[in-house]
């Protein structure tokens, strides 16, 4: 059994199988929100790499490939982008506001909280990104002197968390243009929020696919200048 946790296929193979299960279980109770597949595998392989006491530095090049292809998987959401090419250049003016209240309302609202209970610079730094994909996160929270790993965890709360959150908050709201809700999920919790944005109408994840990319850019660039001034 040993030998066997230890080969790179078992970990690959124990993955899919807890994302699938999950998966299946979200999809028979019509994805209600607390059901989210990445919500439940995440603590269960956790658990199980704790229990057969195997290091992450292991399970992390034991899956490697699903890592290799989440670069192809972002590249491929350019696929529904470009479908819906007419309406973004439509509606690029009520875009770009969208996208400048998103991006300040995120980094000022985590910030503004935290330093509100005299929280430290580093965990500041750390979750200032929270709304940006976590590559990005990852770099803008060591320029600004946090935590990369703990902006990583900090991304991945943000976009279950968003993804969960979304379409129930959405509806109360009474936001039905799934344009609008697509594009809000996007920029506030990047991919994840990006897949659940695809399960309920593909305009709305071809416009959340936007909000997240272009978020990612936007949330740079201003954490990028206030990196400077600091």
């Amino acid at each position: 059994m040993t030998g066997l946790i230890a080969t790179p296929l078992f970990w690959l193979t124990v993955t899919l199988g807890v994302f699938e299960a999950f998966d299946t279980l979200s999809k028979r109770s019509n994805r209600h929100p607390l059901c989210h597949p990445v919500l439940w595998s995440t603590p269960v392989l956790i658990g199980l790499l704790l229990c057969t006491g195997t290091p992450y530095a292991t399970y992390r090049e034991a899956t490697f490939p699903i890592s290799f292809l989440l670069g192809p998987a972002v590249v491929g959401l350019a696929v529904p982008i470009w479908a819906e090419r007419a309406r973004i250049r439509r509606l690029a003016l009520p875009i770009a506001l969208a996208l400048i209240a998103g991006a300040l309302t995120s980094i000022v609202s985590a910030v503004g909280i935290l330093a509100l209970f005299d929280a430290p610079r580093d965990l500041l730094a750390s979750i200032a990104p929270r709304a940006a994909t976590t590559p990005v996160a990852m770099a803008i929270a060591s320029q600004l002197g946090g935590v990369p790993s703990l902006a990583a965890v900090i991304v991945l709360f943000a976009g279950v968390f968003g993804a969960m959150c979304a379409t129930p908050l959405l509806n109360l709201l009474g936001v039905r243009d799934y344009r609008a809700r697509g594009f809000a999920v996007g920029v506030a919790a990047h991919g994840i929020g990006s897949a659940r944005a695809f399960q309920v109408d593909r305009s709305a994840g071809a416009l959340a696919s936007l909000g997240m990319a272009l978020n990612a850019v936007m949330t740079a660039a201003l954490l990028s200048l206030l990196a400077v001034f600091l």
